[in-house]
């Protein structure tokens, strides 16, 4: 049985977090962690739990957590942002509260009061969105003094939703391979930005492509260069994100970037949907729009969206293809499934 040190307090812990402890507090100097498969299939990799402690440490430094602050752990273990947060709390002494990671994490504990506030707790954007639409769990999210939000983008109509929050909320920029988030940007206050800016000991650049590269020697043995295309601020530091370079559709010579496209119809659409592609021989790509809908007889439905899609897109945006679906491909950690998105278009006749 693993000997939780005296200065690490924890509430309502469960088989998965004394398991991870065990694995934790091992021989072993890695731990195991999955990688969320959002473009591609999960795949295990090994990380050094010194690195996890390092990259703990600058997060808590960052935020200016101490001894004794409370933070709330609400996201899956099998992923490398529910290990962080145990992490963090260990090499803080933070005291971890543990709800089961579902979509509503605030709507049984008590925050109500100083002595049961929550300092720091970490999401992803359902479980925020989620929270806000139930009064007494937007109230008690309103209460937490830090709140980080990571796993996919910020959609706009969240962000306008935080953007009067009297506490700081953050954005996450990261990955497994970077032990979660490099660089967070605030989301709300007279700090907000739409810039990233990296942790200590953490620059970034650009590649040929405009793919940011990573610099983080603490939790990374190399330099990482993702498939992100960024910009960089005037300082040579910040930056933001684009879109993904695997997320491009090449069509008729013309380069779209999926995220683009989404982000224009998302107030628009009346189900929910995703963009991907699917090759052609005369568009060498076209844009393929994946919409979900229950009653596939529904031809309806189909009209109102290629309307939509007319009014709002330049024409060279506009999908060629649409496909209804039941259900959106989704990763388990809720992010959009984009390889198996793109293998649905390619099964269209």
């Amino acid at each position: 049985m693993v000997v939780i040190p005296s200065t690490f307090s924890i509430q309502n812990a469960n088989k998965e977090v004394s398991g991870f402890l065990e694995e934790w507090y091992d021989d072993n100097d890695c731990v195991l962690v999955h990688t969320s498969g959002s473009t591609g299939v999960p795949k295990p990799m090994w990380i050094e739990k010194r690195r996890m402690l390092a990259s703990a440490r600058v997060t808590c430094d960052f935020l200016q957590l101490r001894a004794g602050h409370r933070a709330l752990l609400c996201l899956p273990l099998q992923f490398i942002a529910g290990k962080m947060m145990v992490v963090r709390a260990l090499e803080r002494q933070l005291c971890l509260l543990v709800v089961e990671p579902d979509g509503h994490p605030l709507a049984s504990i008590d925050c109500d009061n100083s002595e049961n506030a929550i300092d720091f707790a970490a999401m992803v954007a359902m479980q925020v969105y989620n929270s806000l639409q139930v009064a007494e769990e937007r109230r008690r999210l309103k209460s937490i003094r830090h709140l980080i939000i990571g796993g996919s983008a910020i959609d706009d109509g969240l962000a306008a939703e935080l953007r009067d929050f009297p506490n700081a909320v953050w954005s996450t920029y990261g990955m497994t391979e970077t032990l979660s988030h490099i660089a967070l940007r605030r989301l709300n206050g007279e700090e907000a930005s739409e810039w990233y800016t990296p942790l200590a000991d953490v620059s970034v650049s650009l590649n040929e492509e405009h793919c940011l590269v990573i610099h983080a020697p603490q939790v990374c043995d190399k330099t990482m260069v993702t498939n992100d295309i960024a910009e960089l601020a005037s300082d040579g530091r910040r930056f933001r994100i684009i879109g993904r370079k695997d997320n491009v559709i090449c069509s008729g010579g013309i380069k779209l970037q999926i995220e683009d496209i989404e982000k224009t119809l998302k107030s628009h659409m009346p189900v929910p949907f995703m963009v991907t592609k699917k090759k052609d021989v005369k568009y060498g790509e076209i844009v393929v729009l994946v919409y979900q809908n229950s009653d596939n007889g529904n031809g309806h439905l189909v009209e109102v969206i290629e309307q939509i899609c007319q009014s709002h897109l330049p024409k060279y945006w506009q999908p060629r293809r649409f496909l209804a679906v039941e259900s959106l491909p989704v990763t388990a950690n809720g992010k959009p499934a984009r390889r198996q998105a793109e293998c649905l278009a390619a099964q269209m006749p």
